[in-house]
């Protein structure tokens, strides 16, 4: 079975513009993603798809394979479901091009699923929550799902909502693990022929009010798969993330996986 792992990769960007291109101690940021995705054990291939060739003759440039895609796009999904069409894979992996220091294993994790069960069409990551601060923040989606790991909701809101604990909510109860609640890592995995039918769902009313663009395939009656996972990786969204990404590396230097 082929697995193609897919970077899609903007230039543009509202908070911080050519991010892809960010230089991480000598290397734009997307070198570091497509590097760390090529170390996953499963993955046959690794692809940049952009609308921008500047990033194209940048991957090209460190010697990676990049598509070009339509400026259309509104959504990573989109441009995902148009280079997979060009694509001889079987599954496709979303991997955000805007984690540097995201781990291959996660890449594995998140596969498996997919290779166990041939019903599944689509399956992602989550991490166990261990601040409040996190646990309220609409800017860390939460995810609930059932003992077989199918995802039952993904929100920016508390989630579950501790009715019976709520004015006691302290950090060393997410810690110790008496509370157990879980952030949702956009690492997703698809099987090839479902990428069209997602990218071609209309948006759903719960994707709307939520921004989630992953409710739109649980309010279409698909399952998702989730994995727990023990890595965590930083979303670089603003310069600061960027800053707290380098201070990570400086002080743990990439590894050989």
């Amino acid at each position: 079975m082929k697995i193609a792992a897919v970077i899609p990769a903007r230039y543009a960007s509202t908070r911080f513009e050519g991010k892809a291109l960010a230089d991480i101690m000598g290397r734009p940021m997307v070198q570091h993603v497509y590097e760390r995705a090529l170390k996953a054990k499963l993955v046959s291939e690794v692809i940049v798809a952009t609308d921008d060739e500047r990033i194209a003759a940048k991957v090209r440039e460190f010697g990676g394979r990049a598509e070009m895609t339509a400026s259309t796009h509104e959504t990573g999904t989109d441009r995902l479901a148009e280079v997979a069409q060009r694509l001889d894979a079987d599954i496709i992996v979303n991997v955000q091009g805007d984690e540097p220091l995201i781990d291959p294993a996660m890449i594995d994790q998140a596969i498996a699923p997919l290779l166990e069960d041939p019903a599944i069409p689509m399956a992602t990551l989550k991490t166990r929550i261990k601040t409040l601060h996190d646990f309220l923040s609409p800017n860390v989606v939460k995810v609930v799902s059932d003992p077989h790991g199918n995802v039952l909701y993904f929100s920016r809101s508390p989630l579950p909502f501790f009715r019976d604990k709520w004015n006691d909510l302290k950090d060393e109860a997410f810690v110790s693990g008496k509370l157990l609640c879980y952030k949702h890592v956009g690492l997703y995995v698809y099987r090839r022929e479902f990428l069209p039918v997602f990218a071609g769902l209309e948006p759903s009313y719960l994707e709307m009010a939520e921004k989630l663009e992953q409710l739109r395939v649980l309010e279409n009656g698909y399952r998702i798969k989730i994995v727990e996972t023990e890595f965590e990786s930083i979303g670089v969204d603003t310069p600061a993330d960027l800053e707290k990404v380098l201070v990570k590396l400086k002080a743990n230097p990439p590894k050989t996986f």
